[in-house]
């Protein structure tokens, strides 16, 4: 595609300015998204973990991580410009320890409607592991956050599945 017949979804075609896409003639199906985050927390914070949670002063930290989440995905329209407001019909928050060095975020979002829900996956995975950053940081600043990144979505035009 020559670079001037380029088209951005989220500019109105005859103004040029930004605008929310138009997902008016679009047909309601039931869409889910699943992301991802990875978080190594280092030794000194994965040295707290007992009985699949890490405890600080603040209070547990997975379980804290799994609320903050749910609650972002669900606000996720406030945070990204020019995206959808969604009910959400569900979003569940998983945090699996991998080995003793890396912790696995996925958030599951899913609703029945006319655009997808993965701006909510992503938005939930990413606030979780921030969430785990704040509450684990008088333990280390020597937290890392990678990999945010969409593993599977379904319903609407197309269906995607990440590869390996």
């Amino acid at each position: 595609m020559n670079p001037a017949e380029k088209t951005f979804s989220h500019l109105d075609p005859v103004t040029g300015q930004p605008a929310m896409v138009d997902v008016s003639g679009k047909e309601v199906t039931r869409r889910m998204a699943r992301a991802r985050c990875i978080v190594v927390p280092g030794e000194e914070v994965m040295q707290h973990l007992a009985d699949g949670e890490i405890h600080t002063k603040k209070g547990p930290v997975f379980r804290t991580a799994i609320v903050a989440g749910i609650m972002a995905a669900k606000k996720t329209a406030e945070l990204i410009p020019l995206c959808h407001p969604l009910s959400l019909e569900n979003c569940h928050i998983d945090i699996r320890v991998n080995g003793q060095r890396e912790v696995e975020i996925d958030c599951t979002a899913v609703i029945t409607a006319k655009t997808g829900v993965e701006m909510e996956a992503l938005t939930g995975a990413s606030v979780a592991a921030l969430t785990l950053y704040d509450m684990c940081k008088s333990f280390s600043h020597d937290i890392v956050i990678r990999e945010v990144k969409l593993l599977e979505k379904t319903g609407g035009k197309s269906d995607y599945r990440k590869n390996g």
